[in-house]
């Protein structure tokens, strides 16, 4: 048998795997594999696919997939770089225009779009103000369709003449929806849809002209990824590219928190399938030694047996990987079926790219797990046909923990997974290990003390552990290791989720109100709060624009296409206040008083813009207000939460900063459902006020949880089943050395049900330490992650207390069970062996 051809020993490998198919460790290391590779397939075909999904659905705040904005066109060959890469393609122009009757004049926002607008989402519309809504096409030539607001400002009815420049064009509809128009709150007045080829007639758009121009696209994520990168480079200065996670932080930040969990949910499911495929594939080495130590005499080498049991491993690996991915790819097509209600549109398919990588993710777990037990079989000295005690030379720690180490930084690196995230669960699971593993094996040598006054039973059971304390000590990790991954998943779930919840009250602000004029600030204050129930504070507001930072021009100081590049291009909305908002948080600094006031202004930053722009405290910033210069000083940096939909600002200065500038207020209320009546009447009793309303984006967010909240509750299967399988493989692990112990007690005349009361006082005890070592690792990594990873307040958990009670009757009757082959053991098998 030496030398044997690779074809044979392929061949041979075949062979005895078929043969040895229904062994025990080989079941269950399928299994796990399966498990591991469906639990991945799945949520990565589910991610991929929902985050498609709500990517469609949220680019519908853009009405495209990309927009290329400008206060200019776009050049020809920007359009042709589009049109020849076959995306889909619509142009809209946006300015301001004074909408006039024959009797009163009104300031609009109007919106000049082609036919082929909007390519993401629907435009709706109603026959009458505050009518049925329809969605269908915008206006044909020569019509317009307005907001019921512009009607109530000028008086007007469904069929009258609006001029628009030198353009007379008729009212058919009435404007109700239109997707991309929840973007700049603080540019929008009534609006006003024109169709584009309207727009020359109207004279407006001259050189010089204030106008955004929008080139909207859409199409596969491939090629406008290709046309993003070719369009780049010839981006003018006054040119953006745009996408929903650039244009909208709500929906961004929603999806990046949902992208967030799930790949959390999937590494737990896959750490448990490899805790499975270790502790199956250790038995199935241990199992084989003799196996290998004859074949060792017979001629073959250390390199072929290795590769022998190899091929046999990597043949029931990509078997079983195959088989998980169909069942990965069926599970997430039932859950979309389950969400059928909730996606109102069809779900984006996601091709063979989730599947391969659960293949590739489920043989990398294998050989990172597997490898280390696999190695002993190469090194079985032929000595052991003889002397069953010769073992092989054990591996090195380090390649045991290595190999290990770097299959789980290859599925990290799969999963994208956010690094402090990724080191606050690993890192918080390693330490409670370490630490409840010593102190484990401590406890169980005290409990020797314990065993003189208990039961048969119980002493049999304790006897078992205390024999093999640290094999026990392990024992307790693994089965920790299920309860702790379950309950931090539905933890995170049950939290995150109300969390995202309360961000979005049932009376978050949904309409926003600007353009409030200084003598009207009292009696708008006062009808708002007698018509709402919930009403922020009016700020003030000024208009200014940040031109220089300690002296120097601050074009120069900024990269291109960052927040800050984006902030000093335009005006931004600077406002004032003694109190800092309740929804902000200093993170530098103080806040004003009389101590800290200086020679200059005192200016409070919001962290994420300060960090764009490089600047810190006391730094000197430079204003230009309504053709002023203005200079402050930095004196606090804030962290904001920009999703509760009240005002907030990236500049808040200290009172009597902006002493005689033009300024007008801002606020935000939310106005229960039916009282569209008072909402006329609050914008004809003031007409100036710019009135904006939100639900749509507060609708779209809350669609997003909801999903996400299903998907979680769905992930948590996988979650589960991964765990029951390192539980099986677990009891299998140890199967041998039960089988032995309960022939010999048999054999000394102990009845079945005195073995299965001591068998269910060892895994119950073994239980109660696992859910002890889950709640304590779930309390620890649950705070590592809410300070680090998701950056909220955390508390402690009591419910998590009854994990000891769970472990011990989930374990105690699984352990009965899994070794159930142990109790009916036939002595005489243990004479035959002797």
């Amino acid at each position: 048998m030496t030398g044997m051809p690779l074809t044979r020993l392929f061949t041979f490998a075949i062979r005895q795997l078929r043969r040895e198919a229904h062994a025990g460790e080989l079941r269950v290391l399928f299994f796990a594999l399966v498990i591991a590779v469906a639990s991945s397939c799945a949520i990565g075909y589910f991610g991929a696919r929902l985050n498609a999904t709500m990517q469609l659905r949220a680019s519908e705040f853009l009405a495209a997939d990309m927009v290329l904005s400008g206060s200019a066109p776009a050049s020809a060959e920007q359009i042709a770089e589009g049109t020849a890469r076959g995306l889909a393609h619509a142009r809209l122009v946006e300015f301001s225009s004074v909408i006039a009757t024959d009797a009163q004049l009104q300031l609009s926002s109007v919106k000049a779009a082609d036919s082929a607008y909007p390519l993401r989402g629907q435009l709706r519309s109603a026959p009458a103000p505050y009518g049925a809504e329809e969605t269908g096409p915008g206006p044909a030539l020569g019509e317009a369709w307005a907001e019921a607001r512009l009607f109530a400002a000028l008086d007007l009815q469904v069929g009258d003449f609006i001029e628009v420049g030198e353009q007379s064009l008729r009212l058919t509809r009435v404007l109700t929806y239109e997707p991309d128009r929840g973007g700049d709150f603080y540019s929008l007045t009534p609006r006003v849809l024109m169709h584009y080829d309207d727009l020359e007639a109207t004279g407006i758009v001259q050189p010089g002209s204030r106008v955004r121009f929008r080139e909207l696209w859409s199409g596969a994520p491939g090629e406008l990824s290709a046309y993003r990168q070719a369009v780049s480079p010839l981006l003018a200065v006054h040119q953006r590219l745009e996408t929903v996670q650039d244009d909208n932080r709500q929906i961004g930040g929603a999806l990046e928190r949902a992208e967030r969990y799930l790949n959390l949910a999937s590494l737990a499911a896959i750490l448990l399938a490899g805790v499975a495929v270790a502790l199956s594939a250790s038995r199935f080495a241990s199992r084989r030694l003799d196996a290998s130590a004859l074949l060792r005499c017979l001629g073959l080498s250390r390199r072929e047996a290795l590769l022998l049991y190899g091929t046999q491993l990597a043949l029931l690996g990509l078997v079983a990987s195959i088989i998980g991915a169909l069942l990965g790819w069926f599970a997430q097509q039932g859950l979309f079926f389950l969400l059928r209600d909730l996606l109102a549109r069809e779900v984006p398919q996601a091709g063979l790219a989730p599947a391969l990588t659960g293949i590739a993710t489920g043989m990398v777990a294998l050989a990172g797990f597997a490898l280390p037990p696999l190695a002993a079989l190469g090194r079985v000295p032929p000595l052991r046909v003889l002397r069953r005690d010769a073992l092989p030379v054990p591996l090195g720690s380090w390649v045991v923990y290595g190999t290990a180490i770097v299959a789980l930084g290859l599925i990290m690196w799969r999963l994208s997974l956010d690094l402090r995230l990724t080191l606050a669960l690993l890192g918080g699971g390693a330490l409670v290990a370490l630490l409840l593993g010593g102190l484990l094996v401590l406890c169980l040598k005290r409990l020797r003390r314990l065993l003189g006054n208990a039961s048969l039973p119980w002493r049999l059971g304790l006897g078992q552990l205390l024999r093999y304390p640290v094999g026990a000590a392990g024992q307790v990790l693994a089965f920790g290791l299920i309860l702790l991954a379950m309950a931090l998943v539905a933890l995170l779930r049950g939290e995150l989720m109300d969390t995202w919840r309360d961000q979005l009250p049932d009376d978050a602000p949904n309409h926003f109100a600007l353009n409030i004029m200084p003598d009207q600030h009292e009696a708008f204050r006062a009808r708002v709060e007698a018509m709402s129930d919930f009403a922020a504070p009016l700020y003030p507001i000024v208009q200014g624009r940040l031109v220089a930072i300690n002296d120097q021009p601050v074009r120069q100081l900024v990269s291109k296409e960052s927040q800050g590049e984006r902030a000093v291009r335009r005006d931004l909305s600077l406002t004032w206040a003694s109190e800092m908002p309740e929804d902000n948080r200093l993170l530098a600094g103080q806040w004003w008083d009389d101590a800290s006031r200086g020679p200059l202004p005192g200016v409070s930053v919001e962290s994420e813009l300060a960090e764009s722009l490089g600047v810190g405290l006391g730094d000197r910033l430079t204003f230009d207000i309504a053709g002023q210069a203005r200079e402050t000083q930095v004196l606090s940096l804030r962290e904001v939460d920009w999703n509760t939909f009240r005002p907030n600002f990236y500049m808040i200065f200290e009172p009597d900063a902006l002493d005689g500038m033009p300024v007008t207020y801002l606020t935000s209320f939310h106005l229960a459902p039916g009282q569209e009546a008072e909402l006329v009447r609050l914008a004809r009793d003031f007409p100036a006020v710019t009135l904006l309303q939100v639900d749509a984006l507060l609708a779209q967010i809350r669609d997003i949880v909801a999903q996400v909240s299903l998907a979680v509750e769905y992930v948590l299967l996988f979650v589960l089943a991964a765990g029951f399988a390192v539980l099986f493989a677990g009891m299998q692990s140890t199967l041998d050395q039960r089988i032995r112990q309960g022939a010999l007690l048999r054999a000394l005349g102990a009845k079945k049900s005195l073995l299965q009361r001591a068998r269910l006082a060892e895994f119950a005890l073994i239980g109660a330490f696992s859910g002890l070592l889950a709640a304590l690792g779930c309390e620890l990594i649950s705070a590592l992650l809410y300070r680090y990873a998701f950056d909220l307040a955390w508390q402690p958990h009591p419910w998590l207390l009854v994990l000891p009670l769970v472990g011990a009757v989930l374990i105690g009757a699984a352990g009965v069970l899994g070794t159930g082959k142990a109790l009916r053991a036939s002595p005489l098998m243990l004479l035959r062996e002797g």
